[in-house]
């Protein structure tokens, strides 16, 4: 049986910059608790492990500390005025649609393997229309693991209809790194994404700057495959 090839994204900071409507609602969150709010620029690094250690970091950034129950409201919280905000701003990030396009021209299937909700995830790519593009769309609580556990990874790849021996991750952190390294699959750095670790010094597979460089550098990985 021959499996489709697979490239597999990560959602924030590497198919959308959704850094403005995420930190928006942190503030929102931080408002409301009478801390001032995050700048942009410092805060897009803080993106990445989900709405919970989004708000942990926000707090942290101000010297709170606060309870679980405290946490959990807070979480809550943001996660509805997020639903209701959420493509206010994001967008795709320059290139993508074309990269896509050359991909599937080639006869790649895409799939989405974010720390995000699913329904959050899913939410989002239906308004920017892009929901269409992938064939299995898998968040944190999809399976029940986060990256950089392997097993979302795996499990994200069988649910698009293929295997990890021909496929390659695509994202712009650490816990994609990690995720891939783990689960033996190649991976596609972005450099304009959101990382605390530069993601040169994660030392990808690819480095990429822009989406145009993308279909090259997951041909170069998967070219003796499919």
């Amino acid at each position: 049986m021959a499996y489709p090839r697979i490239v597999v994204f990560d959602l924030d900071g590497t198919l959308v910059d959704t850094a403005p409507d995420l930190i928006n609602a942190l503030n929102y969150v931080l408002d409301r608790e009478g801390l001032p709010p995050v700048p942009l620029a410092s805060a897009r690094n803080m993106i990445g492990a989900g709405a919970r250690k989004l708000i942990e970091r926000g707090l942290e950034v101000e010297g709170r500390n606060v309870s679980v129950e405290e946490l959990n409201r807070l979480t809550r919280d943001f996660i509805d005025y997020y639903a209701e905000h959420i493509a206010d701003e994001s967008r795709p990030f320059e290139g993508l649609d074309a990269a896509l396009d050359d991909l599937q021209s080639r006869g790649y299937r895409f799939a989405v393997c974010t720390n995000k909700l699913e329904w959050l995830s899913k939410l989002l790519l239906d308004r920017l229309d892009m929901s269409r593009r992938f064939a299995a769309i898998c968040g944190a609580d999809t399976f029940g693991v986060a990256k950089p556990d392997p097993a979302i990874l795996h499990q994200t790849i069988a649910r698009a209809g293929g295997q990890s021996s021909a496929s390659v991750m695509v994202g712009d952190s650490g816990t994609d790194i990690g995720a891939a390294r783990r689960a033996g699959i190649s991976v596609v750095g972005v450099s304009f994404g959101y990382t605390d670790t530069p993601i040169a010094e994660l030392n990808p597979d690819r480095l990429i700057d822009h989406m145009r460089d993308l279909p090259r550098a997951v041909e170069s990985l998967l070219k003796s495959t499919g």
